[in-house]
């Protein structure tokens, strides 16, 4: 912010001095714009996030050594998705239900 002097028109009528903004009203608008983004942008990322993190448990069906007839049965759903029937590997030797 600056100060004006106060000047006379050409007319003869005299400006009061005044406080002006030396920034430009286009950098005014960025500024706004980027608060907003800078504000928007946690907010979007903590959201897909979330959103990555649900999808990854939803998509592995939780099963029990329980739920098969026989460990050969139990160790071949283990050998299609290690990660996903990690429970059934409880002492991770590669071997599902060995119990």
């Amino acid at each position: 912010m600056g100060y004006r002097k106060g000047y006379y028109r050409k007319d003869g009528t005299y400006v009061q001095g005044h406080f002006v903004s030396k920034r430009s009203k286009a950098f005014q608008g960025r500024n706004n714009k980027g608060c907003f983004l800078s504000l928007l942008l946690p907010f979007v990322i903590m959201v897909v996030s979330i959103a990555c993190t649900s999808e990854s448990e939803s998509s592995c069906i939780k099963k029990n050594c329980s739920d098969f007839s026989s460990q050969e049965e139990a160790q071949s759903t283990f050998e299609t998705n290690k990660t996903c029937y990690s429970n059934l590997d409880r002492d991770n030797d590669g071997i599902a239900c060995e119990n």
